[in-house]
């Protein structure tokens, strides 16, 4: 693990090109990752799926 310190701007360009780096299919499965680890974030607020695009995540524990 490596500690930058940097500005906001210098951090976030960053982010964009590795962002930038990844091929379309490395990017949705990035942000269907990330989505998953959301999932284990306790959260009080009612799941509301009106109105809502909802991508649902299932677990397969195999």
């Amino acid at each position: 693990m490596e500690i930058r310190f940097t500005t906001k701007e210098e951090s976030k360009k960053l982010q964009e090109e590795a962002f930038l780096n990844l091929s379309p299919a490395e990017r949705v499965i990035n942000f269907l990752r990330l989505s998953e680890q959301f999932m284990q974030f306790p959260t009080t607020k009612p799941y509301d799926t009106k109105d809502n695009f909802v991508l649902e995540l299932k677990k397969n524990d195999k």
